[in-house]
């Protein structure tokens, strides 16, 4: 018991604090969409047709880092993870990125975008040119996913909920500033449209059902900040070394 003096007597035991209903939850998740990275500058100005050439191929050679990633924090996911039942719900995301014989996925489409946008896939793939804060950052995600309780892995792939705007707003505008850029390219965002609302429905609806108290829905939004930092951090690294008039990248002049 806390006392403050001899005079006043014991102080008030502190209140809990009452947990948001689960329409109010959700809303504080939507509400992180904010810090999405669709409104970073080098996004922002990437969606409004200003990126070179050597500047596009720049983030689509080192985002290629996260998406060559991502069927590893799945894997370490259902690794972690004893419930049967989320197993194979999660085991469509393997799917959907490694693909199978037969089926094209994400990775593969990725290289497409990659060939589309002037890259050699071995440019790509070798990962030589992938920038060490894009490395960090993804490694942290995977690091993070192997090591913490899959729940929280669960809920920090939330940032889907705010994925469909930003390919849409790729599809949208891209063709128009980037006439250069192959069509068939574009695949991986068309996919990822109904994919990202398929997979956040059970994501979301397992975070509102698995964070009760207010404590512990303060902690999911805590888990979903740092994936947001995850892909934000991925575009700072990438502002810093292909910002305006920056060559090393391929080398040549901008076109």
């Amino acid at each position: 018991m806390a006392w403050t003096s001899r005079s006043e007597g014991p102080a008030p035991e502190p209140q809990p604090r009452v947990a948001w209903s689960r329409d109010e939850f959700e809303a504080q998740l939507r509400d992180q969409g904010g810090r999405y990275h669709i409104h970073h500058p080098y996004h922002v100005a990437m969606n409004e047709g200003r990126l070179t050439r050597e500047q596009i191929r720049g983030w689509v050679c080192n985002r290629f880092y996260y998406q060559q990633a991502i069927p590893l924090k799945d894997a370490a996911l259902i690794a972690n993870c004893p419930d049967r039942a989320v197993r194979r719900e999660w085991i469509q995301r393997l799917v959907d990125h490694d693909g199978r014989q037969g089926e094209e996925g994400g990775i593969e489409a990725w290289l497409r975008l990659a060939e589309a946008v002037g890259l050699e896939r071995g440019q790509v793939t070798s990962l030589a040119l992938v920038l060490p804060g894009v490395r960090f950052a993804v490694d942290a995600y995977v690091e993070f996913a192997r090591t913490r309780p899959w729940q929280e892995s669960v809920t920090a792939s939330l940032t889907e909920l705010f994925a469909p705007e930003i390919h849409q707003s790729r599809l949208a505008n891209w063709p128009a500033h980037y006439p250069w850029i192959d069509a068939a390219g574009y695949g991986y965002f068309r996919k990822r449209l109904d994919q990202a609302r398929r997979d956040v429905e059970f994501a979301l609806g397992f975070t509102l059902d698995h964070y009760r108290t207010r404590e512990q829905q303060e902690r999911a939004l805590e888990i979903l900040g740092f994936k947001l930092d995850v892909l934000w951090c991925m575009l700072d690294a990438m502002a810093v070394n292909y910002g305006i008039g920056a060559q090393r990248f391929l080398g040549g002049p901008r076109r």
